[in-house]
């Protein structure tokens, strides 16, 4: 009599569903919105979690993060629901680790105010800076895949945004922007991961 054989270590992964991969995209915006990914992680492991085949690809991307829970956020306290950031003659610049407010607002007076939003953390559905440049310049750093909404009036100056090449993706925040330009500008560039943007500046550096 043939002796069964040990049963076989290789059987295939549980195959996700759309569901499956929309609970995983809930998760990530969780976890964004706790601070624990940044803006340009949410929106990669976004883009991961809706091309993942298999349970064991969505598992891999929530792995770091803790289990999903049903208690309500936590409300914004009223002074931080708006930020300025202003520069006069000068620079005004954010970028690494931050948390931009819901509604923040940006004014260049014959100056430079740069956001940079690639490491911030975002946990809400939408971002609404209004940008005010008089003979100066706001700049706004975006990740790939993200919906930027400009809007806004220039004269004599111009609001400027060139999409990246990546898709839009669903689930991530939208950054909606007012920009009013006189003799000035704003401009939302589209840039990738910042850590890989600073290891080539170390290549080229070196």
């Amino acid at each position: 009599m043939a002796v069964p054989g040990p049963p076989d270590e290789r059987a295939p992964a549980l195959r996700s569903s759309d569901a499956d991969r929309d609970r995983a995209v809930a998760s990530l915006r969780d976890g964004a919105s706790e601070g624990r990914l940044t803006f340009d992680e949410l929106s990669h492991r976004v883009e991961l979690a809706y091309a993942a085949a298999t349970m064991v690809e969505l598992d891999e991307l929530l792995a770091d993060l803790p289990a999903a829970t049903t208690t309500a956020p936590k409300p914004v306290p009223r002074g931080k629901l708006r930020r300025w950031n202003v520069a006069i003659m000068g620079g005004c610049e954010r970028r690494g680790r931050w948390r931009p407010s819901p509604h923040g607002v940006a004014v260049a007076l014959m100056g430079e105010v740069k956001l940079d939003l690639r490491d911030a953390s975002i946990g809400e559905d939408e971002l609404v800076i209004t940008a005010f440049a008089l003979m100066g310049g706001v700049t706004i750093v975006v990740p790939e895949g993200v919906e930027v909404d400009l809007g806004g009036l220039a004269i004599m100056g111009a609001n400027e945004h060139r999409p990246g090449k990546a898709t839009v993706l669903p689930g991530t925040p939208i950054v909606r922007i007012r920009a009013f330009s006189l003799m000035g500008g704003t401009e939302v560039k589209v840039r990738g991961s910042s850590s890989r943007d600073a290891r080539r500046a170390q290549l080229e550096g070196g």
